[in-house]
């Protein structure tokens, strides 16, 4: 089938800017009256571009107003070409792939229309266009008049100029573009969106799109994306940081925020269509949500833990599941050394005192850090580098763990959990929420504890018994705790909360804040946005938690297909051979597995047919088939 032939607008459509309006900003900056001379200037560019007045209008009256030298062009080309279109810059391969087929057809002028083109590929035979008259002295005065694009109904005059055959589509966001099609030139006129809307010009249009990857997809291009990030819709719940959703953004996705979690029935409903998922630790992701998630390809949890997502199931449906172990740790560290502090000194408790109106000015029970042992249950990322800012505060450190991990500076390994409990002074608690840790500090555990002890838990709700935590503070042999995660959360600010812990003295309650710095959740937002981005732009799995764990490169000039599928025998024989007999060679490609799944990430060179991809998608085994681009 021939592809069909693109005629492409170039204002606020290839660029995200009016280059007439960007060179009158330059030519007007030492005027006295350049605020009102621009603005002035805009209105009539909009009035053309609406269709309130004629092209021949338009240019007239814009240009009687400036005087252009040759520096302002060569600036303003410099400018322009920053302000290529995201779309245009994500896809600029592509495009240039397909650069035989696709003609700029604009209204303003060669001189700075053609370089900006040619950085996506675009010949300068290829762009019709207004011409500059100049003086000897490199000053604009006046233009081709004679050119179709300086008269009205121009742009159509222009594409039938080119004698094109097959398919012509007109693409653009003014209402000139839309002539293109009203006068025959061209079969459909596409309004584009990414930069401006006119609702006047979207309402004649026969598609709309927000992105160059739709035109491409929507026309069957080759290098076009298996389905275009403008149609794809990301989904934030939990007040995750701007900066994620703007990252989002910026690679074409339509973004869309929650601040609290859902319950599980508006979850289902609100997964309908969407791509990409954001949840915090609040939102829990089941089989049944995952099952309603009809185009959901991957979800991604802005916080360590990742229980509050079934894996199992997401990993069934081929959801890939990322998240940010590491983001966070500097946070959490430093609150839970501030809370060692605090109950040390019973800080909270004085604070209670003199917000009451009394005083109290005690030394009682108040101790330093400084010589004191401090046990980590726990010695991963954060438990580790506790160990190190509390061993730089003078205290000692023991700590326990089930893996064999390394120790870092004199921070020693306790023969056990009971011999870490007796000699402590303060016990801090760093272990994930698998089952097995439920209730790992109970009743028994804080017996064991010494007398006048601390505990800090800001690892996972169920890890510590409160009722048996509550008994204990009270009777005065645990001396205090610092909580920051519950067994059961409220879903948001609004709802209410209740703990044994409430009102008992020397007890810091918070509301699961460990990681909540601007810092971390700044880092969070921007390490997890880019791993869903890179799992949907490449098929990447890397840091995945539920899926075999594959990197590859982008390879220029090829197709990838992505395959995962059950861990079973013959698979992979089974896609190479349909391959084989389609004579399709392999670029490269890559196979990882674990117990219950594998992946194949194939790079082939040649263009494929929809009967293959229904032949790789028919293999036995096959959980999710996707072509990438």
């Amino acid at each position: 089938m021939d592809l069909p032939t693109l005629i492409l607008d170039f204002d606020s459509t290839i660029v995200a800017a009016e280059g007439l309006d960007e060179i009158a900003k330059l030519a007007l900056a030492d005027d006295p009256e350049h605020n009102a001379k621009v603005l002035a200037i805009e209105g009539i560019t909009r009035d053309g571009m609406e269709g309130r007045i004629g092209i021949d209008v338009s240019l007239q009256r814009r240009l009687s107003q400036l005087t252009i030298t040759r520096a302002h062009v060569a600036e303003v080309v410099k400018q322009l070409k920053k302000k290529i279109a995201p779309s245009f810059r994500r896809h600029k391969a592509a495009i240039r792939k397909n650069a035989a087929n696709i003609y700029v057809v604009s209204s303003g002028f060669r001189e700075y229309v053609v370089p900006v083109c040619a950085e996506l590929g675009i010949a300068a035979d290829h762009v019709i266009a207004n011409e500059f008259h100049w003086s000897k002295d490199g000053v604009v005065v006046g233009y081709n008049r004679d050119c179709a694009l300086a008269k009205p109904h121009g742009k159509p005059a222009a594409v039938r100029a080119l004698k094109l055959k097959g398919t012509v589509i007109a693409v653009g966001d003014g209402a000139t573009d839309c002539e293109i099609r009203d006068d025959g030139a061209a079969s459909e006129f596409v309004a584009y969106c990414e930069n401006i809307e006119r609702e006047n010009v979207v309402a004649r249009a026969d598609r709309v799109v927000k992105s160059v990857d739709e035109v491409l997809w929507i026309y069957d291009f080759p290098g076009a994306p298996s389905y275009p990030k403008s149609r794809m819709v990301a989904l934030l719940l939990e007040n995750i940081h701007a900066d994620a959703a703007e990252h989002l953004r910026e690679e074409g996705y339509r973004v869309e925020t929650v601040s609290d979690a859902l319950p599980e029935a508006e979850l289902t409903r609100a997964l309908r269509g969407v791509s990409l998922l954001g949840i915090r630790s609040k939102t829990r992701v089941t089989a049944s949500a995952l099952a309603a998630a009809d185009r959901l390809l991957s979800i991604g949890c802005f916080c360590i833990g990742t229980e509050q997502v079934d894996l199992a199931a997401a990993s069934a449906r081929g959801v890939s599941v990322f998240n940010a172990p590491y983001s966070n740790t500097r946070s959490v560290v430093e609150l839970a050394i501030g809370e060692i502090v605090m109950l040390f000194r019973r800080a909270v408790e004085s604070d209670r005192v003199l917000h009451a109106g009394g005083w109290r000015k005690s030394a009682a029970g108040c101790r330093e850090m400084r010589g004191k042992t401090l046990g980590i249950v726990g010695y991963g990322h954060i438990g580790s580098q506790l160990s190190v800012l509390a061993e730089a505060m003078g205290m000692q450190v023991i700590y326990h763990d089930i893996a064999e991990v390394l120790p870092l500076g004199n921070a020693r390994k306790a023969k056990s959990l009971a011999d870490l409990l007796a000699k402590s002074d303060a016990v801090s608690m760093h272990v994930d929420g698998r089952r097995e840790n439920t209730h790992l500090i109970g009743e028994r555990e804080l017996k064991k504890m010494r007398e006048g002890s601390v505990l800090i838990n800001l690892s996972r709700g169920h890890i510590v018994d409160l009722d048996a935590l509550a008994r204990s503070v009270r009777s005065g042999h645990i001396g205090g705790a610092a909580v920051d995660v519950f067994p059961v959360e409220p879903n948001s600010n609004k709802d209410a909360f209740d703990t044994p812990l409430r009102g008992i003295p020397n007890v810091i309650l918070t509301a699961h804040i460990g990681g909540s710095t601007a810092e971390a959740q700044q880092g969070i937002g921007m390490f997890v946005a880019r791993r869903l981005i890179e799992h949907v732009n490449a098929g990447s799995t890397a840091g995945s938690v539920n899926l075999p764990e594959i990197a590859l490169p982008p390879t220029p000039r090829a197709h990838r297909f992505l395959h995962l599928h059950r861990n079973q025998p013959g698979v992979l024989a089974a896609i190479n051979g349909i391959l084989a007999r389609r004579k399709i060679n392999i670029l490269g490609q890559s196979l990882r597995t674990d117990d219950a799944t594998g992946y194949v990430v194939t790079d082939v060179n040649k263009t494929y047919d929809d009967a293959v991809i229904e032949e790789l998608r028919a293999v036995a085994g096959t959980i999710r088939f996707r072509v990438l681009y």
